[in-house]
């Protein structure tokens, strides 16, 4: 055991956190922490960390161990350079080890600049900074809350590949759930002021969690059966010179004074979205740049009514710029940007605005308006805020007593709130719980608009994303069919060929080069290379009215089992086509390089 807490409890004014709950690490555990925004995620892992005291309970870390905590918003000395702050609290011995060490995971990081100093860096700099000092310490058990926020997806996988061989102990919250389900080893989750824990990755909780609520529903049906027949026994006058029996009206009590599982609300986004009309967004030859530095090249873009675009780039790439063109908040350096005269953008970004600490959290949604539109109807500014689980109690605090999570629901409620039909969002996912992602990659898929998402949640983009924009360090934007997966699949057969030309070293003596073989299509192959779009094009058409019968079948067992087994034909059919159509394409394309 490196770290134990025991009888944990945690109130902040009247409401509970943590609620008698106890936590054990051991070694070579690897711990998920998930739950709503403010149910106690980043207070328990203060209170492990040693932060904060807990109301009631103890911590016991094992005097040998150390610890190395990661704080969701890290604070430090802006006096100092980048490489002083990772190096800092490390003894002269351990310095000089960690030296090499800390260069090399800034470099990772894209924080090069050691000698800058740290009050000049960004928000997600300093961020990235954070993390490296915590990764650079010698620790036995690390406790990091939401280490994946700030980085682009070069980093996330370069940081899950460190942390699946860490060999330490590590406690996480995160919304990553790829980051969950390759690394976690168990997944604890903080609900109603308990802890529930799960063994296994991301994958097995979710079985896990829909096995107990399964069974906690037929508990309370169990109960509530007897508690029937037991009320009627009761109900029931007794027997001749007879009484009822102590023990057994004792028992109906003790059943009557149960609580069944209480019922969950869950967040609802039914806000309403404006017509959009045939014109939306077009980018035509545009670019944008800042201090000499060229990060949109000449790029042309026409926004489709319901397109559902990811943005992916390292982090400084360009990326919020793009979005910045598109939502008019920049103008390009060239190029032009038509926007269609319905068009009302929902600019949800990386960054919440500020909000008024002292302002209630009803004031603030009423600002919007009394009443809301939505799509079911007008809603008052409490029914809204019931729908984004803010409860009565806490629609009447000030803004100041809500966790960083809940701060970022409040304004997506507010963009939301205003109908846009363009939606444009920036790392939607940082500090989203897992609930409020998954409601909201729901909401994303009946939007009846366009979506446009900067993000390295590998998971949200494959869930959400049609098309994907790699923002690339010269400048220059290219789109991608698919999701993430598609879009790695892609790179990588691109930097194949690249691969592949590069020659051996040869040790034996030097041969004249043969001649190059000249490529050309057989006359199979030149056949096939002239009709296998049309073939896509139908594979893809019969695919579509598969899936549209199955919506208008969904009763029919039987044809919906047919329909589905026709559907997996169609897509495997279909994915042989593509790469077929791949090869034949790659070739055309050497043949028009030979002539």
């Amino acid at each position: 055991m490196l770290l134990s807490g025991e009888q944990l409890r945690k109130t902040y004014g009247t409401r509970v956190l943590l609620d008698g709950v106890s936590f054990y690490v051991e070694r070579g555990d690897k711990v998920g922490v998930v739950g709503l925004n403010g149910a106690g995620k980043s207070t328990l892992l203060r209170l492990l960390a040693g932060v904060e005291e807990p109301d009631e309970g103890t911590v016991r870390p094992d005097p040998n161990v150390r610890l190395a905590y990661l704080p969701q918003n890290p604070v430090f000395p802006g006096e100092r350079t980048v490489l002083e702050q990772v190096l800092a609290g490390l003894s002269d011995s351990d310095r000089t080890l960690a030296e090499y060490e800390a260069r090399t995971i800034l470099n990772r990081l894209g924080v090069p600049r050691f000698e800058q100093r740290v009050g000049e860096l960004s928000g997600g700099e300093r961020r990235r900074v954070a993390l490296a000092a915590v990764l650079v310490q010698p620790s036995d058990v690390l406790i990091l809350d939401e280490p994946t926020n700030h980085l682009d997806n070069d980093m996330v996988n370069w940081l899950e590949d460190a942390l699946r061989t860490w060999k330490g102990a590590l406690v996480m919250v995160t919304h990553d759930r790829y980051f969950l389900e390759r690394i976690a080893t168990s997944i604890v989750e903080v609900e109603g002021g308990k802890l529930y824990t799960y063994p296994g990755n991301y994958d097995k909780y979710l079985e896990r969690k829909a096995a107990r609520l399964a069974s906690e529903k037929a508990s309370e049906r169990k109960r509530q059966a007897i508690l029937r027949r037991e009320y009627q026994w009761v109900m029931q006058g007794p027997t001749a010179r007879g009484t009822k029996s102590r023990e057994r009206l004792e028992r109906y009590e003790a059943l009557k004074a149960q609580t069944g599982p209480a019922e969950k609300t869950s967040l609802e986004l039914s806000a309403r979205s404006s017509r959009l009309g045939r014109k939306t967004v077009e980018l035509r030859g545009v670019a944008k740049a800042f201090d000499g530095r060229t990060v949109i090249r000449d790029f042309s873009c026409m926004l489709l009514r319901d397109d559902r675009i990811g943005i992916v780039g390292a982090n400084g790439s360009g990326k919020s710029t793009l979005l910045n063109l598109l939502a008019g908040r920049l103008a390009p350096d060239a190029g032009e940007i038509e926007v269609g005269e319905t068009v009302r953008v929902g600019y949800f970004r990386q960054e919440v605005p500020h909000m008024d600490g002292d302002t209630r959290v009803i004031d603030y949604v009423k600002e919007i308006g009394n009443r809301i539109e939505t799509s079911e109807g007008m809603l008052t500014a409490a029914q809204l805020l019931e729908q984004f689980l803010f409860p009565a109690e806490a629609q009447w605090a000030p803004i100041c007593k809500l966790s960083g999570g809940e701060k970022r629901r409040l304004y997506l409620l507010s963009v939301l709130a205003a109908a846009p039909n363009v939606l444009l969002l920036d790392e939607p996912t940082n500090d989203l719980d897992i609930q409020t992602l998954s409601i909201l990659e729901d909401y994303l898929d009946t939007f009846p608009g366009a979506v446009v998402a900067v993000s390295h949640d590998r998971y949200f983009l494959d869930r959400v994303a049609r098309r994907v924009f790699a923002v690339e360090a010269d400048g220059q934007v290219r789109g991608y069919p698919g999701g993430y997966t598609e879009y790695l699949e892609a790179r990588r057969r691109e930097e194949r060929p690249r691969a592949s030309k590069e020659p051996a070293p040869d040790k034996g003596k030097e041969r004249p080069a043969p001649p190059p073989r000249k490529v050309k299509f057989t006359y199979k192959e030149q056949r096939e290379y002239e009709t296998i779009d049309a073939e896509i094009a139908a594979l893809e058409g019969e695919l579509a009215r598969v899936k549209e019968e199955q919506g208008e079948k969904a009763t029919d067992y039987v044809a919906l089992q047919a329909l589905q087994a026709r559907q997996e034909e169609l897509e495997a059919a279909l994915e042989e086509k593509m790469e077929r159509w791949l090869y034949l394409s790659d070739l055309a394309e050497q043949m028009n390089k030979q002539s």
